[in-house]
């Protein structure tokens, strides 16, 4: 079988995180929405479709994998934004010869195509695939999980560590070391990965969920987490961090102060005090000391959060900080409930900013402007060497497109 995984029309529900990547690049739980669509259908062949300006990406990053490239053949194409099971296999059960459309709760999660009819709509040739398409095909319904926003996903994290842990854990070993003056709590349930070290006065929760540590990972003297989490390669986790349940924390971060119910990218600082819950952020932020944000309205109201140019109703109580890659905040920043804070935007002064600020926005309450392109390009060049990595022309172009396609966004609001 060959299998698409593509983006639908309901990506912009997404901004400001696929801006830089596509939907299926997003993390829930310990992977990525593809990789745990991957592991559905192991020995199957996958075609990657993006939208163009990211293919150069993709590419690097999934040699595996054919990246906007069909051969002439039937395919399933699975929607990138399904929270995909172990069983995703047979959930959707593909007969040779069939034209059908799997559809959850009024979305479609995949459809299994003759190569025939993805000429004729142009399937092959389209960055965005909408759905509509597919309305004259037969329907079976199919019980799937499928995110609509991105505090979906957030919602999801701690169910998604725990199935990802099942799986992740069964294929290593954890590490038996033993940690001097360490506590830890139902450690059965605690994955350690190679070099990780983990100083005295440390406390490791696995009573509510399970604790995933990746090779190389820091956790510095008096930090106290608890499961479900996902702490990825060479994070450091700092001097008496609380971590709460529901936390990723991807490879290369520095993380401090107070954090619950969170997703957070790789390459992406939070390591001063300061409270961080029910959050979305991308890689290559830098949350300044005692930044902090709301995630519950003194009312214990639903939450709005602008997305897309709408003000959309979460129905959800508790909806913290989403916030783009390249980002910052200065110190003592305070965000309130629902804020969106979009790609390579720095965020600074007294009180609190808007509620949504676009992408390369610069500023705070008191004014805001556009974040010039050339001093945005400079500063994600020395975070960049930082890290030891190559800030290279496409990296640059990248930041180029963003800012062109934000640019009306911006000028909406006067800057």
């Amino acid at each position: 079988m060959h299998i698409c995984i593509f983006e639908d029309e309901q990506y912009l529900n997404f901004e400001p995180l696929i801006y830089s990547r596509p939907v299926y690049d997003l993390v829930c739980g310990i992977s990525t929405l593809k990789e745990k669509i991957i592991r559905a259908f192991p020995k199957e062949k996958f075609v990657l479709k993006c939208r163009l300006y990211l293919e150069s990406f993709i590419r690097e990053e999934n040699r595996k994998y054919k990246v906007n490239q069909f051969d002439h053949d039937d395919y399933l194409f699975i929607n990138g934004r399904i929270i995909a099971p172990a069983n995703l296999k047979n959930i959707l059960e593909v007969k040779s010869n069939e034209e059908k459309v799997f559809v959850s709760k009024g979305i479609v999660a995949a459809v299994q195509l003759s190569r025939k009819r993805i000429e004729a709509l142009g399937l092959d040739k389209t960055e965005v695939i909408d759905t509509k398409l597919f309305s004259d095909l037969p329907a079976v319904e199919v019980d799937v999980e499928c995110a609509n926003y991105l505090w979906d996903l957030v919602y999801l994290n701690g169910k998604e560590i725990q199935n990802d842990f099942k799986i992740y854990a069964k294929n290593k070993s954890s590490a038996n070391k033993k940690y001097a003056g360490v506590n830890f709590v139902n450690r059965k349930n605690i994955f350690i990965g190679k070099e990780v070290e983990i100083k005295p006065g440390v406390v490791l929760d696995a009573s509510t969920g399970p604790i995933h540590i990746e090779n190389n990972v820091t956790i510095f003297p008096n930090a106290v987490i608890q499961g479900p989490i996902y702490i990825g390669e060479s994070a450091k986790i700092k001097s008496c961090a609380t971590i709460y349940p529901n936390v990723s924390i991807g490879k290369v971060c520095k993380i401090g102060g107070e954090v619950e119910d969170t997703i957070i990218h790789p390459y992406t600082n939070k390591q001063h005090s300061g409270f961080l819950g029910h959050s979305y952020l991308g890689s290559w932020i830098n949350i300044g000391a005692d930044t902090n944000n709301s995630d519950l309205q003194n009312n214990y109201g639903s939450i709005k959060v602008q997305v897309n140019g709408k003000h959309i109703d979460s129905g959800k109580q508790f909806v913290g900080l989403i916030m783009g890659d390249h980002s910052k905040t200065a110190i003592n920043t305070m965000f309130n409930t629902g804020t969106v804070v979009g790609f390579s935007s720095n965020v600074f002064g007294a009180g609190f900013p808007p509620k949504y600020i676009p992408s390369f926005g610069w500023g705070g309450s008191e004014s805001m402007k556009e974040y010039k392109l050339s001093k945005a390009v400079e500063t994600a060049k020395a975070v960049f060497a930082r890290r030891n990595k190559n800030f290279s022309k496409e990296d640059e172009d990248l930041f180029e497109t963003i800012f062109n396609i934000t640019s009306e966004d911006r000028s909406k609001r006067g800057y």
